[in-house]
């Protein structure tokens, strides 16, 4: 069966959010006089990102609300029992930062044109859709999406099936017609490889470090080569570029 459609995720997949995050906390660690207690910015940058892997990965398994997981990550940063409003002040300073920097991978918006035409298109985050509409309407890319939805209104994270079947049924298609892009080896990758959907694993980087490469997600060092595999045999013996 053809593919008639295409779930995007956002982070690292359409949007530059690493770029974007140590930029911002690089300027915002500046403006807060904060890097004196470093002894380098690239160790506060580490610090920065292992705060923010370990509180998604409680907002995920279901440990916290979105809320509490930034005000937990600020007070541990800066290492001071900061109130509710003093951490959501101190966030919402790097916000500024972060979103001076914000911007769309290049590859993105020749795919979605390209693509435009054949494919019905919509976005599965497991972020929030405050957070992700605002997002895509910034980048100005949200009237390209037929729907968005984010794991904190689902109720539901991927790298679960039923995460994945949201976003099917949100387009009224089953899904072996229904491809997902996404960065994350296990989380995108295979999850949606399990839940039956066309996975399509976006590794810009290359040969991902984490270990054995996957067998399930079709991997693609740039989303140029998604139309080819899209619209060639795509469930079985899609060339890699990788070899």
């Amino acid at each position: 069966m053809p593919i008639r459609a295409v779930v995007w995720d956002v982070d690292d997949t359409l949007f530059d959010y690493t770029t974007a995050d140590r930029a911002g906390m690089r300027a915002h660690l500046g403006a807060e006089g904060l890097l004196d207690g470093y002894v380098s910015v690239e160790q506060a940058l580490l610090r920065w990102r292992e705060l923010t892997d370990q509180q998604w990965a409680r907002f995920s398994a279901g440990e916290t609300d979105w809320e509490s997981t930034r005000r937990d990550r600020v007070r541990a940063f800066v290492g001071e029992p900061l109130s509710d409003t003093e951490a959501d002040a101190w966030f919402e300073r790097y916000i500024t930062h972060y979103e001076g920097a914000w911007a769309l991978f290049p590859d993105v918006l020749p795919v979605l044109d390209a693509l435009a035409g054949s494919h019905r298109h919509a976005v599965l985050s497991n972020s929030t859709i405050r957070v992700q509409d605002r997002k895509l309407r910034v980048l100005g890319v949200r009237d390209r999406f037929e729907s968005v939805l984010c794991a904190a209104e689902l109720g539901v994270h991927k790298p679960a099936a039923e995460a994945f079947h949201a976003a099917c049924t949100a387009l009224a298609l089953p899904p072996h017609e229904v491809a997902y892009v996404g960065d994350h080896p296990e989380i995108d990758g295979r999850g949606a490889a399990d839940a039956g959907l066309l996975s399509v694993w976006i590794d810009r980087a290359g040969p991902h470090t984490g270990g054995d490469v996957l067998a399930g997600p079709h991997r693609i060092a740039s989303l140029a080569e998604l139309p080819a595999l899209l619209g060639s045999d795509t469930r079985f013996g899609a060339p890699s570029t990788f070899g």
